[in-house]
This record gives C-alpha cells, structure tokens and sequence, in this order.
C-alpha cells in the first residue's frame, strides 16, 4: 500500500483539485483506493458528495478501537472510497495530542488497511501542526503543489525543514507545478527557474478553465474533460508518480 500525501503549507494551490484527480485515475486503473480527507473544509468530501458516519468523528479517527474501516464511505467510482472530513476535525489536532506517540497515530490507523487498499490519498490542510506529523509519519512519498512564484522556493525549504524536525527527512518530497499560467510572463519565467533547479517532477499543471468547471459540476477533471489540458497534464502526474514509487512500499509503523 503506497500512502500518498497532497501537502503544501500554502493555501489555494491545487492540494484538492489534484487528489481527486490521482484518486479518480488510480481507481479507474482498477487499483483499490482510498482518498482520506484531512482537512476541516472538507472540500474533497464534498468532491465526492460524502459526509462523515455520526458525531465525533475526529475522536474516532484516533481511538484505538474504532478500526476506520469503520469511517470509510463508499463513492460513485468503483474502486475508490472515502474516508470523509466536516468542520468538527478542526479539533483532530487536540484529539491526537491527547494520545500515546500522537505522530504516529495515522500511520497505526491505516496499518489494519494494508491488504485493502493499494494507494491512500491524504488531502492535507494547508498547515504544519500535529496533524503534519502524523501525515509525514504515515507518508510513503509528499506530493506538494507549486504555483511558480516567488516564494515557491521559501515554502519548499520551510516544508523540508519541518520534516526534518518531525523525523520525516527521509520521506520523499516531490513538488510539481500547478495552476501554471502561461500567457503570464511571471509564471513562465518563475516555471522555468523552478524546473531548472532539478527538484520537480516533469509533469505541469495548467491554470484551466476545464478545472474550474470540474469543481462546479463536482465530477473530477479527468472525467469531466478528458481532452483538456489540465486532465492530460494529471494522467502525466499520476504516471511519473508511479514511476517514481516504483518497488518503494512505507509501512505503516
């Protein structure tokens, strides 16, 4: 099982948009999977028109014996399911604090998972907390989205810093470029620097109008407009991903 986080420390840069497209391709390959949504908005539940089974679902998300198969909703697509997130995590911070090694409490949650999935998607809150940890600590590789400016690099740095903190300096950190627009200069400009200095994947996300849409119909880029730009650059990211991963497994501790 290959656990994938979609992590950035910046807002608005295309974490969601990108796991439900990874999750889509992955499922429709025929692989099992699972998109586990880890931030508050709870913007990839609503992607999949799911919502979390009951109350307190974040305590759940960290007690020993509540098993999250038990918190995993079905979707629409054959092979992908949901483990969904509302508001009420906002407090999945202060639930894993008050555990026994609260960094590694992800990783112990999805271990009984192993055999029943072949890839997680983390959809990560744009944030460095205790959740951070845990993802990292559950993390087979970090994918982390980048609109080309000029703070790409600073942001890229703080990330490995706290990794290297957590623990997690081992942990692959793959950034790529999103939301690329190319009729601006800046963004061209700032694309090229950034994939000269060798540290990002090949694959470049489009800003696209065919992503916006996705996001107002609900149905991932990647079914919604096959054709487009945007979809083709995702099937790229998601095979690159692949090829990266190859015969590299992280078990969850």
């Amino acid at each position: 099982m290959r656990v994938i986080a979609v992590w950035s420390i910046k807002g608005g840069v295309g974490k969601t948009t990108t796991a439900v497209a990874l999750a889509t391709l992955a499922a429709r390959e025929g692989l099992r999977t699972l998109a586990w949504d880890l931030d508050p908005q709870g913007a990839l539940s609503h992607w999949f028109r799911v919502t979390p089974r009951g109350r307190r679902a974040p305590r759940r998300l960290v007690q020993k014996g509540t098993p999250l198969a038990e918190l995993v909703r079905g979707s629409d697509l054959p092979n992908l399911d949901i483990l969904p997130a509302d508001l009420s995590h906002r407090a999945l911070d202060a639930a894993l604090a008050r555990r026994r090694r609260p960094a590694a409490r992800l990783a112990l949650k999805l271990a009984p998972l192993e055999e029943v999935y072949d890839w997680v998607f983390l959809d990560c809150a744009p944030s460095v907390t205790l959740v951070s940890e845990a993802v990292l600590a559950a993390a087979t590789a970090v994918l982390a989205p980048v609109v080309p400016s000029s703070l790409s690099l600073r942001t890229l740095e703080q990330m490995r810093r706290f990794a290297a903190e957590a623990g997690a300096a081992k942990v692959p950190l793959l950034p790529f470029l999103a939301m690329v627009d190319r009729r601006r200069r800046l963004h061209r400009d700032n694309a090229l620097a950034l994939q000269a200095t060798g540290e990002f994947l090949a694959a470049v996300i489009p800003s696209s109008s065919a992503v916006e849409r996705a996001a107002e119909t609900l149905t991932p880029v990647p079914l919604s407009a096959p054709a487009s730009a945007a979809a083709k650059a995702y099937v790229a990211l998601w095979q690159e991903l692949q090829q990266r991963l190859a015969g590299l497994t992280r078990r969850p501790a």
